[in-house]
């Protein structure tokens, strides 16, 4: 992206008001705010949208639920992101909620400008429409017939008389639009899926409700009050309504949008329903439309009901903000799905931001101090180092284009590559060793080129970690800002004269996790229940003596035994089983049904030995019968099976 392109418009999806923050919700926002961030200190005139959409049956239901009207519970939910938000220090120009009265204004104003140019008809819609996602399906997209193929709930078959947008003229246009412009739609794999649904035909959208009431209504020429508008209508509209679309129309010049980013579950609204839209209203389509992945925990996608959710903030706190920012954006390539661990983001803290970069520092503010007084000069550095600073402008020259391909991990990656460069010149160059030779300029050479390589990385990590990156470039004796970008990025120059500055270590080390684990949590909420229940009723001698304690006969009455696996494969239609076969030296093998096909594959399994609870009364899983149990340790890093250290005969006794 050129500097040439002054106004710069970035935006996240509004974020349904039916739940809380998560951290999908964090790495979205996080992404954007650093997009933002970076196209600011580039020069450039951002415009940064954020905020929730608070429209639909939904809302309107969960508000009931909770004795609130749909407004107050809107408000609610709408004051946890924004606050949010504002902790993390995201850099928003402006919070938009789909019941601002200027968004409803505008939305009406679309609705109108689509219907006279004869894209919105009325007629009955017949169909199963899903509440939970807020989109009707087709019968022939269905699961057996009822669930919805998004989020596996049950669907409704409504009826009722609504006003239709005519999508389907407008597929030959959108199918022009992807093969026009490869990297519409990013990560590029995912245009080819986009490409591929519109091609199978597209069907007129169904855009007005009348079953429910909270929505924006439809606009007073119509003459139509008992429709409100279908939700993605009302929501997609923000992108333009938060310029003024409709209103005041003087922001209207930061249209089209540079990127929407968005989570790859709601990738067809953006792509297909959106630029459809646009077309109708005569509006520039958005140069990018970027989909990311999914966080999981332990492979599993997070809910509520699992108890698995990561709640952003209390990483945030615990780890710090900007760590969790820079974890977030560099260990998962943008489009797919990643596995969150406390494990995986302590390994990035001490090894990438602690031994890499804190300690590269803390080694040139040493030498600098040592020898030079923390007096720094650049003039030895062409001559000494020149293949070196080649090395690092080369793999500096690409990045700004990844950053706006939305591929952080590989931005990352090379600004990782120079610090490389930058710990191998010192070992390789040995300042302590010139310095004994009398080779001072040379020392001051190497130091001073480690020194102008943590610089510019400063600069170009500073959209990722605004406020370490400037206590960095404070200790180096320069402030980050667009000055400081033209000059040592853009142009390559190196700083002159500086003055060191000692600074504490940035990156202590952590050894264990900080926060509790969800299972922990659960065991110290049983404990703490349980010992409730104990304090409620008298004890007996036996309880006081030891609660849980079993004799060694109740132990015995448990019988262990080693299996081998003879036989393994997946159960249809189960995200979670295998079926196995499992030798415990008995006449025939006994089938086993384990729910532990997240973690291992048939193959796996195979000709592997086991440990099972061979006296378990047999019960059914899916209709089919299992006759015993797999012994497996859990935490949150996932489940092991516990195996024999050495094979043993298959139905040996464990104990």
């Amino acid at each position: 992206m050129s500097d040439k392109c002054k106004k710069v418009y970035i935006t996240t999806p509004i974020y349904y008001v039916n739940d809380v923050p998560h951290i999908g919700h964090a790495y979205t926002t996080i992404i954007a705010d650093t997009l933002a961030r970076y196209s600011r200190m580039a020069g450039m005139d951002v415009f940064f949208l954020t905020g929730t959409d608070e429209h639909g049956q939904k809302i309107e239901q969960a508000a009931k639920a909770r004795g609130k009207s749909p407004q107050e519970y809107a408000d609610e939910i709408s004051n946890r992101f924004k606050q949010l938000w504002d902790e993390f220090e995201i850099s928003y120009d402006k919070f938009i909620r789909t019941t601002d009265p200027d968004h409803m204004k505008g939305v009406q104003k679309a609705f109108e400008v689509m219907y006279d140019n004869g894209d919105i008809y009325k007629d009955v819609y017949r169909g199963h429409y899903c509440v939970s996602c807020e989109t009707f399906f087709p019968e022939t997209q269905l699961i057996d017939d009822e669930f919805c193929p998004e989020c596996g709930r049950s669907t409704t078959m409504v009826e009722e008389e609504s006003y239709f947008f005519r999508l389907s003229k407008y597929q030959d246009r959108l199918l022009e639009w992807y093969e026009s412009k490869s990297d519409c739609i990013l990560p590029k794999a995912k245009r080819n899926e986009v490409i591929n649904f519109v091609k199978n035909g597209l069907e007129d959208l169904s855009i007005t409700r009348t079953s429910f009431d909270w929505g924006v209504k439809l606009p007073k020429s119509i003459d139509d009050p008992k429709h409100v508008m279908y939700v993605w209508l009302d929501a997609l509209m923000n992108y333009v309504t938060a310029l003024g679309y409709g209103t005041d129309e003087k922001l209207m010049e930061y249209w089209p949008a540079k990127v929407h980013l968005i989570g790859k579950d709601i990738l067809r609204f953006h792509a297909i329903y959106w630029p459809a839209f646009l077309m109708s209203l005569g509006l520039e389509l958005p140069h990018h439309v970027a989909a990311h992945g999914w966080w999981t925990r332990n492979g599993e996608k997070m809910s509520k009901s699992k108890g698995n959710v990561v709640d952003p903030k209390e990483i945030a706190d615990a780890y710090g903000l900007e760590n969790f920012r820079y974890f977030m954006l560099r260990e998962v390539p943008f489009g797919q799905d990643g596995d969150f661990s406390q494990r995986a983001l302590i390994d990035r803290i001490n090894s990438d931001l602690g031994n890499d970069l804190g300690n590269l520092l803390n080694r040139i503010i040493g030498m600098s101090g040592k020898y030079f007084d923390f007096k720094i000069t650049s003039d030895g550095v062409r001559k000494f180092h020149a293949s070196e600073l080649k090395e690092v402008e080369a793999i500096l020259e690409p990045v700004e284009k990844h950053l706006y391909e939305i591929q952080t991990n590989r931005y990352l990656e090379d600004l990782w590559k120079t610090l490389r460069i930058a710990n191998k010149a010192i070992d390789t160059g040995m300042p302590w060793v010139k310095m004994k030779e009398g080779k001072e300029d040379e020392a001051m050479a190497t130091i001073a080129l480690v020194a102008n390589i943590l610089a510019r990385v400063a600069v170009l990590l500073h959209p990722f970690m605004p406020k370490t990156t400037q206590t960095i470039a404070k200790a180096l004796g320069f402030t980050v800002n667009n000055a400081s970008y033209v000059e040592l990025i853009k142009n390559n120059e190196l700083l002159d004269e500086f003055t060191i500055e000692k600074i504490p270590p940035l990156f202590p080390r952590i050894e264990e996790p900080l926060v509790e684990t969800p299972a922990a949590k659960a065991e110290a909420a049983k404990k703490e229940e349980k010992i409730k229940n104990q304090k409620s009723k008298p004890q007996t001698q036996d309880e006081e003596s030891g609660a849980n304690l079993i004799t060694i006969d109740q132990f015995f009455q448990v019988q262990l035994k080693v299996g081998t696996v003879v036989e393994a494969e997946e159960v249809p239609k189960s995200k979670k089983l295998l079926k196995l076969q499992v030798d415990l030296g008995e006449e025939k093998p006994r089938q086993i049904v384990a729910g532990i096909k997240e973690w291992y594959s048939p193959e796996d399994l195979k000709d592997t030995q086991v440990c099972v609870v061979a006296n378990l009364k047999p019960a059914k899983l899916m209709g089919m019968l299992s006759e015993g149990m797999l012994l497996a340790a859990k935490d949150d890093e996932g489940l092991c099976l516990i195996r024999p250290e050495k094979p043993r005969k298959a139905g040996s006794a464990i104990g």
